[in-house]
């Protein structure tokens, strides 16, 4: 199955017609404002307007974003690639070392950052690029008499009366300014596309990997890339959803490229997209969910655990959910299950990676096989390798080989990786699974992750798939630690939802369930467990921890 060709040649062309289609349509809402497609039009206009006319950056230099969820987000993006600007996202819960890292390594000379993390950024940028420093407040872009009491309770409540008159920094060689400053200069002043603009090739994206397994890579994302990823999904999602006539709720971070992709895919059919910053208020979610009545939403296997579990969640009208998406981590099958007992909407897994754009596969809403990530979009190749380099057969597993349009150019400043990971025009892409007799892809782990016993091989995944369906236990995690008879031991790290639940009947389930080898020598319990930054649970963080108890 071939993807239809692209209707557009870039990100802005694409804004263009959107505008021109949906006029003043609702594009982005939050906290009761929203912009229209107009709005968005013209406020990256703007934005693009100042960098060519009040900075010398120029079309190729890397521009940071650290923002949350906010309405913010996609007028700079759009304005930051009407200038040539490639995007570096960059999280805003990154401690000072993160962000350094990733400011440094990417040579960014420009950085939008969230008012609150002021003081924090500041004291990273000695030793970067960064010439220019713009930020923003929570209410910048809601009408005049809101934004004002929303950024004055936002300032208030991060740091009392001291914070209400926090003036812009000043910082020697830097030029820093607010985003509502930008907006009023860029107002009379005329963007002119740059030269090479449109031109597909050039680097649109540098998107920084999880670093699940190991340090995080800059992954060099073409705008060819990211809109031949965006047409691929469109060829599925466009025989379920109506033009001009969807709401996604999206409580996951667009600097993630998961949201991030999902979000330009319901921009680009005229959705409205309600943002959420910080999905960890799970009551406030709840009530927005109430208040905005999605079509779609987007979500990961901890997340949709954390709302079937509130009682006011479960009363929700959902007879207008369309779609709901699943991505970034494994799904549960027993999360799967209640998510359809609660909303009467199955959920669509799945797969990708930032190397990706990120899209691979996905289920379709009226064909899900649960436990697989469904078949590869169009103009999408998957084998899978064996150890040997064959490939092999269908129903057998190995390594994942992916070959698309949407792959990235490869790893900033990183020769030696990037050619680790491609092998003629396939990505490795470093995870293990297998390809049934019916054509869907089954992911089973991270290849790094796989646990060996006595020369067996052991998948977390696999272990904690089962284990979670214990109806005492909210979420659990299976690593691998070094044993010096068995070569890798297992541990099991449980949440558990009863206080009745004892490590006996945790451990007599699963010697129930799983062959005597498979089943974890140690088990512990915790309140939580460590995640990335877009929710998933953090196995490296686990590990460290357990290895770091090791050496007390």
């Amino acid at each position: 199955m071939q993807a239809p060709g692209p209707q557009f040649d870039s990100l802005s062309d694409m804004l263009q017609l959107l505008a021109r289609r949906f006029d003043e349509r609702p594009a982005f809402g939050h906290m009761g404002a929203s912009i229209s497609f107009a709005d968005l039009d013209r406020l990256s206009r703007r934005f693009a307007a100042w960098v060519q006319h009040e900075t010398d950056l120029q079309p190729g230099d890397r521009i940071a974003l650290q923002l949350p969820n906010l309405m913010q987000y996609p007028v700079v993006l759009f304005g930051a690639r009407r200038a040539g600007l490639v995007v570096v996202n960059t999280n805003p819960l990154y401690c000072c070392e993160e962000l350094c890292q990733h400011l440094k390594d990417s040579g960014a000379r420009a950085l939008v950052a969230f008012a609150p993390l002021q003081a924090q950024v500041c004291q990273q940028l000695a030793g970067t690029e960064i010439e220019y420093l713009v930020t923003t407040e929570l209410g910048d872009l809601h009408p005049l008499r809101k934004r004002w009491v929303l950024n004055l309770a936002a300032r208030f409540k991060r740091g009392g009366a001291a914070q209400l008159l926090q003036p812009v920094p000043q910082l020697s060689g830097i030029q820093c300014m607010r985003l509502t400053q930008v907006m009023q200069k860029g107002g009379g002043l005329i963007w002119q596309p740059p030269e090479r603009f449109g031109q597909q090739e050039s680097l649109a994206l540098l998107q920084y990997t999880g670093g699940t397994t190991g340090p995080a890579k800059g992954a060099m994302l073409s705008e060819k890339a990211l809109l031949a990823n965006l047409v691929q999904i469109r060829a599925l999602l466009d025989h379920y959803c109506e033009p001009g006539q969807e709401k996604l709720l999206q409580p996951l971070p667009l600097y993630h490229i998961y949201s991030f992709m999902l979000t330009l895919v319901m921009l680009s059919i005229g959705s409205c997209i309600e943002l959420v910053p910080d999905p960890r208020r799970i009551r406030t979610l709840v009530k927005c969910w109430d208040r905005f009545d999605p079509t779609v939403v987007a979500g990961i296997n901890p997340l949709f655990i954390f709302l079937c579990q509130q009682p006011e969640f479960q009363r929700l009208d959902f007879g207008r959910l369309k779609l709901t998406i699943s991505g970034g981590m494994a799904l549960t099958q027993s999360v799967a299950q209640r998510w359809q007992q609660v909303t009467g909407n199955a959920i669509c897994e799945g797969y990708g990676l930032t190397e990706c754009s990120p899209v691979v596969s996905v289920n379709r809403p009226d064909d899900i096989h649960l436990g697989s990530v469904g078949c590869p979009l169009p103009d999408t190749e998957v084998r899978i390798i064996g150890e040997q380099d064959q490939r092999l057969p269908d129903g057998e597993i190995g390594s994942i080989f992916v070959r698309g349009p949407q792959l990235m150019q490869g790893y900033w400043h990183q020769h030696g990786e990037t050619q680790q990971a491609f092998h003629e025009g396939w990505l490795d892409t470093g995870d293990i699974g297998l390809i049934d007799t019916q054509g869907y892809l089954r992911i089973i782990d991270r290849r790094k992750e796989v646990i060996n016993v006595s020369g067996f091989k052991v998948y977390p995944s696999e272990l904690e798939d089962i284990i979670a369906c214990h109806p005492d236990i909210l979420e659990c995690a299976v690593i691998g630690l070094p044993d010096s008879c068995s070569g890798e031991q297992i541990k099991l790290y449980v949440v558990p939802a009863s206080q009745q639940l004892t490590i006996k009947a945790v451990r007599d389930y699963c010697r129930e369930r799983l062959t005597p080898y498979k089943v974890p020598r140690l088990v512990e319990f915790c309140q939580q467990l460590p995640r990335t930054s877009i929710g998933k649970v953090s196995r490296r963080a686990l590990r460290e921890q357990a290895l770091g108890r090791r050496t007390l």
